[in-house]
């Protein structure tokens, strides 16, 4: 898989249905037990509420939900749902709902979490995570600013910088923007620096909206 979608970055969101007032949170996630760390932090923060109700896949791991006590099919499946349709993955979602005295039925209480998953993730947006080269770019002190707007304009972004008698950038690049970027070094240093492959990450894109 060369990219994947993700939460842009953490968030929440709430709304009052029929009294009952249903508060949403989200993560991006790297691992199963960074996640349900996530849940139980959400079930120690809101003790009182009625359910707190959840969901998360990840990209190379599971997929789990939990209705926690509402009727079976009408919370965690639902919320779920709502991230598969969108196509994001590494994602946390609890939802939770303190009761106003109102039943909602099967179908309200599907619809509330629906919207409670999807007004979550349309908070925080996503990310298009690729998969981007990284490089060690030397430079002289007198070059910084310069190199740094070199690697700007080739779509690049730098990761670090060690600062020594000279300085070590670790950039890095998109697809196409190392390529981009040599020939630019070459001139900016005429031909005194060389930049040397240094791996490669997935790092995340621009926010993008969720309609």
């Amino acid at each position: 898989m060369t990219s994947y979608r993700v939460p842009y970055e953490n968030g929440e969101s709430e709304f009052v249905e029929k009294r009952s007032r249903f508060i949403s949170h989200i993560w991006r996630v790297e691992s199963e037990a960074e996640a349900r760390a996530r849940i139980e932090e959400m079930k120690k923060q809101y003790y009182d509420a009625r359910h707190n109700c959840w969901c998360y896949l990840l990209r190379e791991g599971p997929v789990r939900y939990s209705d926690d006590g509402e009727p079976q099919g009408t919370a965690g499946q639902p919320m779920l749902n709502v991230f598969q349709r969108a196509e994001i993955t590494n994602v946390c979602c609890v939802v939770t709902r303190y009761f106003g005295g109102i039943l909602l039925g099967a179908g309200g209480l599907t619809r509330a979490y629906t919207r409670g998953a999807k007004d979550a993730l349309q908070a925080v947006g996503a990310a298009e995570m690729s998969l981007w080269t990284l490089w060690d770019v030397p430079c002289t002190y007198p070059l910084f600013e310069r190199m740094k707007l070199e690697i700007a304009a080739c779509g690049g972004v730098v990761r670090d910088a060690d600062y020594g008698a000279d300085i070590r950038l670790r950039a890095a690049f998109p697809a196409g923007g190392a390529e981009a970027f040599a020939p630019r070094l070459t001139e900016l240093s005429a031909g005194s620096l060389e930049m040397a492959a240094a791996g490669e990450e997935f790092l995340p894109g621009p926010r993008l909206e969720i309609p």
